[in-house]
């Protein structure tokens, strides 16, 4: 299993910009999908992006699509999720997960979670 820890979420105004970071501890010697999901209040969890271990490969959400970016140091055992241009709808609780093998966009495919991190954008 794999720790995973958030932080970076908050208050800020439509336009502006966050860095959300997840550190990663435990069995970090394994190859593992990074990926970053949100929750807002009433609706289903969803998929933000997600990135590969060693590739780079990257997924994002269309409605985030060149806004945000997701990346990762894998030296350091910690990925990232750059907010740019935020937007009062993407207001939610952020959650870093991890599996193994190759990179999906379904939560149910991840194992391991982070305890999220409030993201909130006022208009």
């Amino acid at each position: 299993q794999v720790q995973l820890v958030e932080s970076g979420g908050g208050l800020v105004q439509a336009g502006g910009s966050l860095r959300l970071s997840c550190a990663a501890s435990g069995r970090t010697s394994s190859r593992f999908v990074m990926g970053w999901f949100r929750q807002a209040p009433g609706k289903e969890r969803e998929l933000v992006a997600a990135i590969g271990w060693s590739d780079g490969y990257t997924s994002y959400a269309d409605s985030v699509k060149g806004r945000f970016t997701i990346s990762r140091d894998n030296d350091k055992d910690t990925a990232f999720l750059q907010m740019n241009s935020l937007k009062p709808e993407d207001t939610a609780v952020y959650y870093c997960a991890a599996r193994t093998g190759t990179i999906s966009t379904k939560s149910g495919a991840f194992g391991s979670w982070g305890q999220g991190t409030q993201v909130t954008v006022s208009s």
